[in-house]
């Protein structure tokens, strides 16, 4: 935990405090007996997501995972150094097929580096990949069907339990605890987690208002129902995914000069944007603290 010392926020009297998963690393023991000493794994929300899972095709004696993703996705640089470090292969299921002729931006290049196997596909494919016969066509032709598969973004009912220990560290902390979102998987688990009195707002870094749904899907699935106080704060998009406009860039900036804080610009920057935000508005009871979980590193 580290309190930052801001004045978008204490002018309207709230403490913001900060989680820092970003900083997980190999000498904190979170799974020794998973993993064993490694160099390097995923820090932050995907490293709650993963474990569960990789802890369920470890033991099902499964030897490949396959997942699925952007261009950008930090779930699958996640997931492909997980493999790596497990001696699992790994297969990324990569949205829009038009990818294959170009040359791999950074991000894919680390994954197939870390022995990602990537599998483009046709947008329109990857969006009806929930479809039971689409996603068994999907991953028949990644030569993918007996792998342990994992869902975009890490969400699923084993993710949520891994993210309710996030929670659950969080218990009398602050009146609110906030988390930037994508598949919402880490907002459903976290709110679980907390205490009663807590509530769990998600920023979503997507447009288009689905996440709601999607919550209450996976809380229905891992919990048998509703689990916590959650809320969603909508408009901080800043454009839809991986956008990152002059004006969040020179936030995030000003951010880590001020505080001395590494911002990961897709996810955190547009948290820590929008906490400032509701702060102005007035959103936050005076005397009171918020905490904002960074999910992990630039």
């Amino acid at each position: 935990m580290q309190e930052i010392h801001d004045e978008r926020f204490e002018r309207h009297g709230v403490r913001l405090l900060l989680k820092r998963d970003d900083l997980i690393h190999t000498t904190i023991p979170w799974d020794t007996d998973l993993l064993g000493p490694v160099d390097l794994y995923p820090p932050g929300n995907k490293w709650r997501k993963l474990a569960p899972n990789l802890r369920a095709a470890v033991a099902g004696g499964h030897r490949e995972l396959v997942t699925f993703g952007g261009a950008y996705s930090n779930h699958l640089r996640a997931t492909a150094a997980a493999g790596r470090l497990l001696g699992l292969g790994t297969v990324g299921v990569v949205r829009g097929d038009e990818l294959a002729a170009r040359p791999l931006n950074d991000s894919l290049a680390r994954c197939a580096a870390d022995g990602m196997r990537l599998h483009f596909v046709p947008r329109a494919d990857y969006r009806r990949k929930a479809e039971p016969a689409v996603l068994a066509r999907l991953l028949e032709d990644a030569g993918a069907a007996s792998a342990y598969a994992v869902p975009e973004g890490g969400s699923n009912a084993l993710a949520l339990g891994g993210c309710a220990a996030l929670g659950r560290e969080l218990r009398g902390v602050s009146d609110i605890v906030a988390v930037a979102c994508g598949t919402g998987g880490t907002l459903a688990g976290l709110a679980a987690g907390l205490a009663p009195g807590q509530r769990a707002l998600g920023v979503p870094v997507l447009a288009g208002g689905f996440l709601g749904g999607e919550i209450r899907s996976l809380q229905r699935q891992a919990f048998g129902g509703p689990a916590g106080d959650w809320s969603l704060a909508e408009g901080f998009d800043h454009g839809g995914y991986a956008r990152v406009p002059a004006a969040l860039e020179a936030f995030a900036a000003g951010f880590e000069e001020r505080h001395g804080v590494p911002v990961e610009r897709i996810y955190v920057a547009k948290l820590l944007w929008a906490l400032a935000e509701l702060a102005e508005r007035g959103a936050f009871p005076r005397g009171g603290a918020v905490t904002a979980v960074v999910t992990g590193r630039p």
